[in-house]
């Protein structure tokens, strides 16, 4: 994957921090200059540490593990959503409840819940069984359900990986991130504490275009390393044929 050019971000805003009177101390070596009460942030720091990030990414997508993003402000969330389904990762856009990584027998339930109702829905079991207005409250349910788990209900156990949009937004995904060891990559824009994010990436996480681009060079770390292990599966299985075939000629 090419690497990044500090001018591609720098199109997009990414270098443009928050007032001065609102930055985070430990962000103080991530940030080039100050203007017009404004800090900015430096890009060629933000590329070297968007490598460091993509190479994790692609290294966790290797060995077939979940990569849950997370994004829930809303002028971000469609984004998220979009880019997480195309690759076939989970993901949470709405609210991030309580416990969603560290309360897993409860996590667990409703998810288990969520399936059965979906799975009498689809066999028309419940048509059978309900009337309109009482299937109608099923289907509530159901939505409401997915809206809050629909991302995360074909996950299996802990994520292996989080990627976390806007650190403060959503410090509850990063602080139950940390607390279970899961690491965490993060957009830090210059109000953010980077001690708490594994692989933090100092960027404006406010601008769209910003987020947009970084994403999409995760993404393609991912399916890099997605390709890479599909073909390492592939190249075992043909060696254990091989063999297998050798001791039937034997």
């Amino acid at each position: 994957m090419a690497k990044l050019d500090p001018k591609d971000l720098l199109k997009t805003g990414a270098h443009f921090g928050h007032k001065t009177s609102r930055w985070h101390p430990k962000m103080a070596p991530y940030i080039y200059d100050k203007r017009d009460g404004v800090h900015i942030i430096d890009l060629f720091q933000t590329v070297e540490l968007l490598e460091d990030a993509c190479d994790k990414a692609e290294a966790v997508a290797a060995r077939g593990g979940d990569i849950l993003f997370v994004g829930t402000k809303k002028q971000v969330k469609d984004l998220v959503k979009t880019t997480a389904e195309a690759i076939e990762q989970p993901y949470v856009t709405e609210r991030w409840m309580g416990g969603m990584l560290t309360n897993k027998a409860t996590m667990k339930s409703r998810i288990k819940h969520l399936k059965q109702l979906e799975k009498e829905m689809d066999s028309g079991e419940m048509e059978a069984m309900y009337n309109k207005l009482e299937l109608q409250r099923f289907e509530e349910e159901i939505e409401k359900l997915n809206l809050s788990f629909g991302g995360i209900k074909d996950m299996d156990g802990e994520p292996d990986l989080v990627i976390v949009v806007d650190t403060i937004d959503d410090d509850l995904a990063v602080s139950e991130a940390n607390r279970i060891n899961v690491p965490v990559i993060g957009i830090v824009d210059t109000n953010s504490d980077p001690r708490l994010i594994d692989l933090p990436v100092p960027a404006n996480d406010d601008s769209i275009k910003t987020v947009e681009l970084i994403l999409q060079q995760l993404v393609a770390a991912i399916e890099t390393g997605t390709a890479k292990g599909a073909a390492a599966t592939a190249k075992s299985q043909q060696a254990d044929a091989e063999a297998a075939a050798s001791k039937e000629k034997k």
